[in-house]
């Protein structure tokens, strides 16, 4: 029992899906860049951007707080 009860308190909450997470917020932050830079603006791509970049964003950062075990 007892060996039990410390595996659980060790158990990372790091997975395979947090990699990919925080690609898709690099690869979102990029083309939002790419998107203000270009000469030809589209207002909808870029509202797009933004919103799908705050939530991503705000994923990054639960997450990364999960693993610090402060939420």
């Amino acid at each position: 029992m007892f060996l039990a009860e410390e595996a659980a308190k060790s158990t990372s909450t790091f997975s395979g899906f947090d990699i990919f997470v925080i690609l898709f917020t690099v690869v979102i932050a990029i083309g939002l860049i790419r998107l203000l830079g270009a000469k030809k603006k589209n207002p909808f791509a870029i509202g797009f951007g933004l919103v799908s970049l705050a939530v991503f964003v705000t994923l990054s950062a639960v997450m990364v707080m999960g693993w610090m075990g402060k939420l």
